[in-house]
């Protein structure tokens, strides 16, 4: 029996929890209860059932009762406890702190009381170990003036939890509305361990259960969400991939992300060559890269069944030349002879239109470049930046400006209210914070959706890889734009090309135009995220044509006037180094 169990989701959910404990001829535990925090509020709402019988009233509500929704879940089902069974010794326990309310669950024992500071500021009303841990864990944050588990150093808390733990085992959960803490037991016992298990969409079905628990987290036809939920047993469920946290750990939940996880500090007379740290889930700031000289070999053949007789082609295959990327030597040629014109569109690109007026039944456009990319140290603002913060503010001028890389695509009111819901899951877990939640995004996306060839095309909307969570650099960087601009971000679409690597694994990316994300930082500039590799452009990327969309800045594109039919094109992107 799971019992002890914790949930939290980077949105609101209204789980169904069936104790099947208390079902007809089964011995009813001796007591259960669930903490929750409804519509996101600091404010928690507990129910609570000592010594509960079979098909009890409360039992059948969390089961049924619609209203039972939160991002942060807290389970305690009892099967010991000290003193007399009765509500004030039953978990979770609840308690009111620096204008939130706490929730705290613990599965194991101690082998006697703590011993509280007097005078204290928490005082338990039961008789449990647990309540005794949770009133001194809130004094301890109370006087190193921390007023949530966010403001908390977590190698602090875990020095907290070790000395405790010395006195028995100890496994628990702490909740402050926002974020959830999760210790393990340093016994490494199975049986005093904890189980964590991830869950990332999408999901039409998810129901997770053993014989005395079950919860299903789509009965209520909720979208899916990402997840992470912690039992003290693992619950069998389709997709569930339970994982055991080391005995020791700490880690620290945020809005269905693990942000930060702290290992053990070492035993007696161990010195460690590298200090225990807290280890963050987002990406780090990239270090100085390199400037690189690359030549880029870009070739476009199109075949048709007939010939075409007329026709016009727009051309946007010559790299940027810049402060960032300097364009050494480029040329175009075709293999159909026709007028053609050059000049810069109103994004910047160097456009090539081109008229033919000749019949041709295969065309090929060839691109011949040679760049050096000099942005080696795109984040080097980072260290004297100024902490920006969502939302950001615009003077009128800059608004009118970069009003088109603010304005989301047009999608049905519904979509757009969910992915507003999405984006501001990355801001609040945060801190409203902008580089962080960009950062957050970049590497989410890169995590937690798949680069599945050939599942979209061209008319998939950012809503549509949201929700399939798959795609290719299009569709992941037109998901980032959207999120980005409904926060207020102006983002924009750029195409180009990326050198990955003779032997990388993502080397079909350096065999065709790649795709990312550049967003206008205040006071920075425009500064490039790919959420394909989950990482900040630098000198391995090479910037050929921006625009609000892929219309703006595909590489190739025409009409045909007289004739044609079918149609066929093969690409091919050859991206060396220059030593």
């Amino acid at each position: 029996m799971p019992n002890l169990l914790a949930m939290s989701f980077e949105g609101e959910l209204a789980p169904s929890f069936d104790l099947r404990c208390l079902h007809p001829n089964r011995k009813p535990p001796d007591g259960w209860g669930i903490g929750y925090y409804p519509g996101g509020e600091p404010s928690a709402s507990i129910l609570k059932e000592p010594a509960p019988p079979q098909g009890s009233i409360r039992s059948e509500l969390i089961k049924a009762w619609e209203h039972l929704a939160s991002s942060l879940f807290v389970l305690h089902i009892r099967t010991a406890t000290w003193g007399q069974i009765s509500d004030a010794n039953t978990q979770p326990f609840l308690r009111s702190y620096a204008g939130r309310d706490w929730l705290f669950a613990h599965s194991g024992s101690l082998e006697h009381r703590v011993e509280l500071p007097a005078p204290t500021l928490f005082t338990p009303v039961g008789s449990t170990d647990t309540e005794a841990i949770f009133c001194d864990l809130l004094e301890r944050f109370a006087r190193r003036g921390w007023g949530s588990i966010g403001e908390a150093e977590p190698e602090v808390l875990r020095e907290w939890l070790d000395a405790i733990n010395a006195h028995g085992t100890l496994t628990i959960v702490l909740a402050d509305g926002r974020d959830l803490l999760v210790y393990a037991d340093r016994g490494g016992a199975p049986e005093r361990g904890i189980f964590l298990c991830e869950i990332l969409p999408p999901y039409e079905e998810l129901i997770i259960s053993d014989d005395d628990l079950g919860v299903d987290l789509t009965g209520r036809g909720v979208k899916s969400r990402k997840g992470v939920v912690i039992a003290s047993n693992p619950l069998a469920g389709n997709e569930a991939k339970w994982r055991q946290l080391q005995p020791g750990h700490l880690a620290l939940i945020r809005q269905g992300s693990i942000r930060a996880h702290v290992g053990p500090a070492p035993g007696p007379g161990v010195t460690l060559s590298h200090p225990p740290q807290i280890v963050p889930v987002e990406l780090r700031l990239p270090k100085p890269a390199p400037i690189k000289k690359f030549t880029i070999r870009h070739r476009t053949a199109y075949r048709y069944d007939k010939e075409v007789e007329r026709s016009t082609h727009l051309l946007r295959i010559t790299p940027y030349h810049d402060r960032l990327q300097r364009l050494i030597a480029s040329e175009v040629t075709l293999s159909v002879t026709g007028q053609s014109r050059e000049f810069e569109d109103v994004f910047g690109n160097h456009v090539r239109r081109v008229l033919i007026d000749q019949p041709f039944r295969e065309l090929i456009i060839e691109a011949n470049s040679t760049v050096e990319v000099l942005d080696t140290d795109p984040m080097h603002f980072g260290t004297l930046r100024t902490r920006s913060t969502i939302p950001l503010v615009w003077m009128p001028w800059q608004r009118q400006a970069l009003q088109p890389y603010l304005l989301p695509p047009e999608l049905p009111e519904t979509e757009l209210r969910e992915l507003v819901e999405y984006a501001m899951s990355f801001v609040e877990r945060n801190d409203y914070d902008l580089l962080d939640t960009l950062l957050d995004l970049n590497g989410t996306i890169y995590r937690e959706y798949k680069y599945v060839q050939g599942a979209t095309n061209i008319t998939t909307s950012p809503f549509d890889v949201y929700t399939e969570r798959r795609g290719v650099c299009q569709d992941f960087t037109n998901l980032f734009i959207c999120l980005a601009r409904l926060l207020g971000v102006p983002a924009r679409y750029t195409c180009g090309y990326v050198y990955t690597g003779p032997k990388h694994h993502n080397q079909v990316q350096s065999e065709a135009s790649h795709a990312w994300v550049q967003v206008y930082l205040p006071e920075v500039g425009w500064r490039g995220f790919d959420p394909t590799n989950g990482i900040i452009t630098q000198t391995d990327h090479i910037r050929v044509a921006v625009g609000r969309n892929y219309v703006d800045a595909t590489p190739t594109s025409g009409t045909i006037f007289v004739g044609g039919g079918r149609e066929t094109l093969d690409v091919d992107v050859r991206v060396e180094p220059l030593d």
